[in-house]
């Protein structure tokens, strides 16, 4: 098989022990993107993407952002999916009148996140992404995007282990057939809608932006949101610290990403560029 597309997982797969573009990453990416289209898939907002496009020479390539529930071209909306705000509006009751204390919750809509303060949260992502948020109480978010008919791309609550798994087992027994629940660490949980995923975000990207089949497409990932991409590509690619469940599935793997593994595998299939 002819490998005609690469779809790229960022956090723990792309980027290096600084959360940055290696000098090699770079150049592997540069030169393969001029023949074989290299697209973004994260569980990130746009600007949280578009500078480590720009570095690597990606511009105008599409993104798959917030794990499948925003596909872009450049400034065009090719899917959106949003969280409704009654749900929105039932996990910030559920925090500040049922939990024991309030967690952080950030609320993403395309390029906007408000947090509701400028917490060791909030400034462990923006050290994380490189982009800063709005500081705005959840409940002056959702009246406004509740007037605004908007719900939200992405959720994000983080705080004491214990506090975030009492959310988790909440959101789970209420919403376990509307929403996505990813736990990377104990800490934190990553809400998506139900009905997408990083597959689903490049199925759009092939369905109509590329000619290509699934098939034809090779894929890079390290965590939970990345079983089903890895698993349905045509070559999908674990690095070395891959959680179990994408090793199981992956038809390869390579490196840590703190090694440049990615940029190796690259390297090696596409030598002959």
């Amino acid at each position: 098989m002819s490998f005609k597309i690469i779809f790229t997982d960022i956090d723990g797969t792309l980027l290096d022990a600084n959360r940055e573009l290696s000098e090699s990453t770079i150049y592997q990416l540069t030169k393969i993107n001029k023949q074989h289209p290299i697209i973004f898939v994260s569980a990130r907002m746009p600007k949280q993407m578009t500078h480590l496009q720009q570095q690597a020479q990606l511009e105008g390539r599409p993104l798959v952002c917030y794990n499948g529930a925003l596909v872009i071209t450049g400034e065009r909306i090719v899917h959106s999916t949003e969280i409704p705000i009654d749900i929105l509006n039932d996990l910030s009751r559920y925090n500040q009148e049922i939990s024991n204390e309030p967690f952080h919750i950030s609320l993403f809509h395309n390029n906007e996140w408000y947090a509701p303060s400028y917490d060791y949260w909030a400034q462990r992502e923006e050290n994380n992404t490189k982009v800063s948020p709005e500081i705005e109480s959840n409940s002056t978010v959702l009246n406004r995007w509740k007037q605004e008919g908007k719900g939200a791309h992405k959720v994000t609550c983080m705080g004491e282990a214990h506090l975030i798994e009492a959310a988790y087992t909440y959101l789970k027994k209420y919403y376990d057939q509307q929403l996505h629940l990813y736990r990377s660490k104990d800490t934190y949980i990553e809400i998506a809608p139900k009905s997408v995923s990083k597959l689903t975000g490049i199925q759009q990207i092939l369905g109509l932006e590329y000619p290509f089949k699934l098939e034809e497409a090779i894929a890079f990932g390290d965590n939970y949101n990345d079983v089903e991409m890895i698993a349905a590509v045509g070559h999908g690619v674990a690095v070395a610290n891959a959680r179990p469940e994408v090793l199981a599935v992956a038809k390869a793997t390579t490196l840590h990403h703190k090694e440049d593994g990615v940029a190796l595998y690259l390297s090696k299939l596409f030598q002959d560029l």
